[in-house]
């Protein structure tokens, strides 16, 4: 939507909104919800401002069939059909404001300045960000916490010492990230993509790339919200192919009686891995998630819970697994262009078989990791961020050989576009 129509539309869904009857019930403070007609047209307007405007015109469409003299309707939507291209109904419509009703001056001046722009189809919106970091990683390679692994034999225990490989190595890396989002067709859907790369200053076999793409697109079924997401894409260890991966995810907005300023969503979703030399590591992972979100000017909370089903497609050590988390988060302005966030989440898996007994790690691996992070952001120009961040991850586990401890510290700077 081109910058000169998109003030006329918001001014004539502002002014139709004032003389109907929603607004007449908000000045008399009845709390009822709206119905019938009235219901249609706030279902359009709720299209409208998640950028369906497919969904808003056939709302609207079926509203004017029900009242043909609904005039903020009328006005609303040759005003999207304006901002379509669709210039033969725009003008349909724009003539009969003008001859069937008795439009403002306001209004005559907005379907002017809409025929002065020329009805358009607008070029899609589109964001892009980057950032650059520098950081301190004390266990790259995610290195035991102890120094020896205790087996058991035919003869008893046996304590074996691990090589140097095998324990925590730390190293300096530089991190690349970039995003890219771009709206597709008329009805609010985007596509997007991801990109992440970090370079280690001397551990180069540990470096990683990451490339990933998709479409996301908005649903709405009566009072519940959805959006449905397709993603495709693959990560590179030491310069090669290390996995390719396919996802599809669902989230549900559900309309439940909630305080203000607070959301639950429910989401599911469908991941397949696949890894380019580790085969039998190939799997499917199935996750349900529940998601409770609050947000004011100030602060932002979320809460997740989650169930994870991991179905391993061959002989992988260990076999299945299950597990679930549970992820806390909290962002606050604190004042002088400056934002703090903190999260902290804890996941647990389960295997369903020992994890490896011909190597003599017989027992059923489970895992409980913790990651704790805390971020520091500073605006310094106009689409321009400092950040600091602090990361650690404690994986403990029934087998010690897998049992490690990672903390992080990166500084980054970062650009939004445009």
């Amino acid at each position: 939507m081109s910058t000169r129509i998109a003030p006329a539309m918001l001014a004539a869904i502002l002014l139709a909104w004032a003389a109907s009857p929603a607004a007449a019930q908000a000045v008399d403070g009845a709390a009822a919800p709206p119905s019938g007609p009235e219901a249609l047209y706030q279902e359009a307007l709720q299209s409208l401002s998640e950028g369906r405007k497919n969904d808003a015109s056939a709302a609207l469409t079926r509203l004017i069939e029900q009242v043909p003299q609904h005039a903020g309707a009328v006005i609303d939507l040759a005003l999207i059909q304006c901002s379509l291209g669709n210039a033969d109904q725009a003008e349909r419509l724009f003539a009969i404001v003008e001859t069937r009703f008795d439009p403002s001056r306001d209004i005559l001046e907005l379907i002017a300045q809409a025929r002065d722009s020329g009805c358009k189809q607008a070029a899609p919106a589109s964001s892009a960000s980057m950032s650059i970091g520098r950081g301190i990683d004390d266990n790259v390679n995610q290195g035991a916490s102890n120094s020896t692994f205790v087996v058991s034999g035919p003869d008893g225990q046996l304590e074996l010492p691990l090589l140097d490989d095998f324990l925590p190595q730390r190293d300096g890396y530089t991190a690349l990230n970039a995003d890219y989002v771009r709206g597709i067709g008329s009805n609010g859907s985007l596509g997007f993509m991801q990109f992440q790369a970090r370079r280690y200053d001397s551990m180069r076999a540990y470096n990683t790339g990451a490339l990933y793409g998709g479409i996301e697109s908005p649903w709405r079924f009566g009072a519940w919200t959805m959006r449905s997401t397709a993603s495709l894409g693959m990560t590179t260890m030491a310069g090669r192919l290390y996995q390719k991966q396919a996802q599809a995810q669902l989230r549900v907005g559900v309309p439940l009686p909630l305080p203000a300023n607070t959301q639950f969503y429910l989401s599911g979703s469908a991941t397949h891995t696949k890894y380019a030399t580790l085969r039998n590591f190939d799997s499917e992972v199935l996750e349900a998630r529940a998601l409770l979100s609050y947000r004011t000017g100030a602060l932002a909370a979320n809460a997740a819970f989650g169930v994870l089903s991991d179905r391993a497609r061959g002989s992988r050590p260990g076999g299945n697994r299950h597990g679930n988390f549970l992820t806390l988060s909290m962002r606050k302005a604190l004042g002088w262009d400056t934002h703090g966030e903190v999260a902290w989440t804890r996941q647990r898996w389960d295997s369903a078989a020992p994890y490896s007994p011909e190597l003599l790690i017989d027992e059923v691996r489970a895992q409980r990791t913790q990651v704790v992070r805390a971020t520091l952001s500073h605006q310094v120009a106009k689409n321009q961020t400092v950040a600091l961040e602090a990361r650690m991850v404690r994986n403990h586990e029934n087998i010690s050989i897998f049992q490690y401890t990672n903390r992080q510290l990166q500084l980054s700077w970062q650009w939004q576009f445009p």
